[in-house]
């Protein structure tokens, strides 16, 4: 994981989400790049679009694109990160550039990079929106670190896994052996009423054990709570500070009629979550 994108846009955990990137990257001596993530201006040209009274004219899209590379470099400086190339730096920061990138955008930057940081979405008023959480999973082929408004004070200390069997969920457990062979604890679980056609839950386990990775199986029963509730509530009872979990196992129409579990834990996780699709 040594290079983390973080796209910078004025939302309510833009900081939670840079410090959580932060606490990765002075585990690996990584590079965080600041990306200002914007609106899509082919789109709103066509549509005429306005967005809190203001047209998005060119004063605006230097505005946008100043505000939010200020925001990022203001707190790399507070936390004593160097910029990247100076001499005895642990970590560092730079820019992507004087360009305001879309959702799609940062799904497709994405792709040279370890790890895409991005706030958990919902539909308060100034939260991270789901669009770009999503084109970070569905377009970029990284793993997306969904991070909550609240700091954690440790990250990847004790790793839970959600296991269910998918290709996603293998997927992203493949993405976070870097961490999870630095973890303490890694309690392997299944998803209540989703298990796929597959390896189990110990199978799992055996084979990160394999790798020095000290995971343990962690059996779920039947409960009649929603299967991300229940997640959420054993990897709380576990101690986790991060939960690793497929994204989007079922079709998105299913998933959009019927729910699923990742919409479950985006809206109640209070925990960061790495997924990957």
């Amino acid at each position: 994981m040594k290079a983390i994108l973080i796209p910078v846009e004025d939302h309510s955990s833009m900081d939670a989400v840079m410090s959580c990137a932060l606490m990765l990257a002075r585990k690996f001596g990584s590079y965080m790049e600041g990306a200002a993530l914007g609106p899509d201006f082919t789109e709103l040209a066509a549509s005429d679009f306005s967005f809190s009274g203001m047209i998005f004219d060119e004063k605006t899209r230097r505005e946008l694109l100043d505000d939010a590379r200020r925001k990022f470099e203001t707190f790399m400086e507070a936390q004593g990160v160097g910029r990247q190339g100076e001499p005895g730096a642990v970590c560092s920061f730079g820019w992507m550039g004087p360009v305001l990138v879309t959702d799609k955008g940062l799904g497709e930057y994405g792709r040279v990079f370890d790890l895409i940081a991005v706030g958990k979405p919902d539909n308060s008023v100034n939260a991270p929106r789901r669009q770009t959480f999503e084109s970070a999973l569905f377009e970029s082929g990284r793993p997306v670190l969904i991070v909550p408004p609240l700091v954690p004070q440790t990250l990847g200390d004790c790793i839970a896994i959600a296991w269910n069997g998918s290709s996603e969920t293998a997927r992203s457990v493949a993405f976070a052996m870097p961490l999870l062979t630095r973890a303490r604890d890694v309690p392997v679980f299944n998803v209540p009423h989703s298990r796929l056609l597959g390896p189990t839950a110990d199978d799992l386990t055996r084979s990160l054990r394999r790798h020095g990775v000290p995971a343990r199986t962690v059996m779920m029963g039947d409960t009649a709570k929603a299967p991300g509730a229940a997640l959420l509530e054993k990897a709380k009872m576990l101690g986790a500070d991060l939960l690793i979990k497929g994204g989007y196992t079922q079709s998105r129409l299913r998933e959009l009629i019927f729910g699923s579990v990742t919409s479950e834990i985006l809206a109640e996780a209070d925990l960061p979550v790495l997924m990957a699709h």
